[in-house]
């Protein structure tokens, strides 16, 4: 992947993303060495809302925190929280559908004010 500073922030946007980058590249080796679950670990499991980290019955054979948390600069104020897990797998990502209803079923006064339309 190419990325450039033009389109994706400063310096230390781009050295959070290569973080993110090389803590994945290490789950993923610790899959490869049998350290981990190759069908139950935080990858195959990911995204994690905070429903889900927030729940009674934790199923899951590595921590809240690793789920939560996989990088040191990683807080809750500056987590941005999924708000769902994954759909059907693969299939799901892949199968993107939009449940909006078509353009057609809003009405002019909805365009010229759409937090009305969003309100309705």
């Amino acid at each position: 992947a190419v990325v450039s500073t033009q389109s994706t922030g400063d310096k230390a946007e781009l050295d959070r993303f290569c973080d993110a980058m090389i803590s994945i590249r290490k789950e993923i080796q610790e899959i490869q060495d049998g350290e981990q679950d190759p069908e139950n670990n935080v990858i195959k499991r990911a995204p994690h809302t905070m429903d889900a980290l927030t729940a009674d019955v934790w199923d899951r054979p590595y921590s809240r925190q690793k789920a939560a948390f996989p990088l040191p600069w990683l807080t809750s104020s500056k987590k941005i929280w999924p708000a769902c897990g994954r759909v059907d797998d693969a299939y799901g990502d892949q199968n993107v559908f939009c449940t909006c209803p078509p353009l057609e079923a809003y009405s002019i006064s909805d365009l010229e004010n759409p937090q009305r339309a969003i309100l309705q």
